[in-house]
């Protein structure tokens, strides 16, 4: 199973394996006080697509610039697939830091995880 949730968010028992999926660390927020069990900033969006989104809030046109980024890699389809074989023993919480709870990299992630072959 997996969750999604900001990192800002407090932490509950049934978050399961909790993996921090941003290129940077949150501001303001410890390593303690995270309570990551994983940092994989590997899957995190490119400095320059992370960029490019915060200058064009397109999100359609950023799931397809960063599937292209995940499918072009194949150390990130080794960290995909490690979240996927977690989400398959129990349950993974994918944690950002972005706003915006519906269009940010851990969205997209939770979607695409099951479905690695076709990245």
């Amino acid at each position: 199973m997996i969750l999604i949730k900001r990192i800002y968010d407090p932490i509950h028992e049934f978050d399961g394996k909790r993996i921090l999926v941003d290129r940077l660390w949150p501001r303001g927020v410890s390593k303690e006080k995270a309570a990551i069990d994983e940092w994989m900033k590997e899957v995190a969006p490119s400095h320059e697509l992370r960029k490019w989104f915060h200058e064009h809030a397109n999100f359609d046109e950023f799931k397809e610039k960063y599937r292209k980024e995940l499918k072009g890699d194949e150390s990130k389809i080794v960290f995909l697939k490690q979240l996927q074989k977690w989400a398959d023993e129990g349950t993974v919480t994918l944690l950002y830091s972005a706003k915006d709870e519906v269009q940010n990299q851990a969205v997209f992630l939770s979607g695409i995880i099951h479905e690695i072959d076709n990245v």
